[in-house]
């Protein structure tokens, strides 16, 4: 099977430290490619392969649509030099097609396919969500109650925190701060083996708001929620999740993103520079973040997650409808954000989504609800706009259009 190839951006050889322009060049077909591993790395290009790995699908996009998406992805990777994305689309409440684009690892030569393992960053909020709602719907978690009475290795504060404040990032838990001071390193690869230990991070740390009052994103937030899954579950959080939110919704390779095990299909991670170099992205391990933004999957893993909790496979019709609904601060600000997701209001319709960005990844999933629908974007690099590429995705598939809302 031929390969289309698409050349242009800039890349750096690691050896020389010559930089090298490679102007953009129409895609073209070509029968079989022949490149040496040190001929890659001076080249930012993306591959597209032509057939999704869904082998037993039923439905399809049409051509068509599958050629505006295509270009859509090829026009989004050339302007921001991407090296590799994977995307899929979910229509009338089945994964109907995926596909990759582009490259997985620039240096070995390995194409990006619909099943190629990508981290989620802060997409992993929305897998943890649906976890802990699923306690509080089984009655062993009271997302009211303090979150001590679930995590005692969280220390109290001078106002209670409950999950339910956690999960609409209204606790008052800090999030990164400004200057990188009190956190992990962004290039480290200190390992947290327990939640608990992980805590220990910012659990000193003074509230920024009086719990229930102010919206403030807190990634922090979710380590807590992580361990009062745990209390709650009585049981390890990456074990309740597999047995209660994966096997469920058939997502066979999301997984933590373990820094050192050896992964197979998983994605190498890549960082633009203010010179517009593209590189290898700095070195994470997310252990310490796990809930929210320390897990690994591919986009069609993540479609059947979409598939699935629209199927009510993961929760209740009023269990879910309630995760949507957004919370309000009591200081009266309103952002969209619900429990674990964001809500927006567009082309006429009710979205609910999420965006993530880390070390080497930038992500998005949409779901639209009233129409069965629903888009995943994973990048391996970081600071894209994930959510733009998602967002035209998501028009072709359904046929939206923009209207005032």
């Amino acid at each position: 099977m031929g390969l289309r190839l698409f050349l242009g951006g800039r890349v750096r050889d690691k050896l020389s430290g010559e930089v090298f322009h490679v102007k953009p060049t129409p895609l073209v077909r070509l029968p079989r490619l022949s490149f040496t591993a040190s001929a890659l790395a001076l080249l930012l290009f993306t591959v597209h392969i032509g057939a999704s790995s869904l082998q037993a699908q039923s439905k399809s996009l049409s051509a068509e649509k599958r050629t505006q998406i295509e270009r859509a992805a090829s026009s989004f990777m050339a302007a921001n030099s991407v090296p590799g994305i994977s995307v899929a689309v979910v229509q009338d409440g089945e994964l109907l097609w995926s596909q990759g684009f582009g490259m997985a690892d620039l240096e070995n030569f390995v194409p990006a396919t619909s099943s190629t393992l990508f981290r989620l960053g802060s997409i992993s909020k929305p897998i943890t969500a649906t976890a802990i709602m699923q306690l509080s719907e089984r009655g062993k978690l009271d997302l009211d109650a303090e979150v001590q009475k679930y995590c005692p290795a969280f220390p109290k504060k001078e106002w209670p925190i409950t999950p339910r404040e956690l999960l609409g990032h209204l606790g008052g838990i800090r999030h990164y701060n400004p200057d990188g001071k009190g956190d992990i390193p962004e290039d480290s690869a200190k390992h947290f083996p327990s939640m608990q230990e992980s805590l220990q991070i910012f659990a000193g740390d003074p509230l920024v708001a009086k719990p229930g009052t102010k919206f403030h994103y807190s990634t922090y937030g979710y380590t807590i929620l992580g361990c009062v899954l745990e209390g709650a579950a009585s049981e390890k959080y990456m074990g309740f999740v597999k047995e209660n939110v994966f096997e469920p919704a058939g997502m066979e390779e999301t997984q933590v993103d373990n820094f050192f095990a050896v992964v197979p299909h998983r994605s190498r991670w890549y960082h633009e520079d203010k010179a517009g170099v593209v590189q290898n992205a700095g070195v994470l391990d997310s252990s310490y973040k796990i809930p929210g933004g320390g897990m690994i999957s591919s986009a069609d893993d993540m479609a059947r997650f979409e598939v699935a909790i629209m199927a009510n496979k993961l929760l209740r019709p009023a269990t879910r409808e309630a995760m949507w609904t957004p919370q309000k601060a009591t200081d009266g600000s309103q952002n969209g954000y619900a429990l674990g997701w964001g809500t927006e209001k567009k082309y006429g319709l009710a979205l609910v989504e999420h965006t993530g960005s880390q070390q080497g990844t930038s992500t998005s999933i949409i779901l639209v609800p009233e129409r069965r629908g629903g888009v995943v974007v994973l990048i391996n690099m970081d600071g894209v706009d994930a959510a733009a590429l998602s967002t035209e995705i998501l028009k072709i598939a359904l046929d939206l259009k923009d209207r005032p809302e």
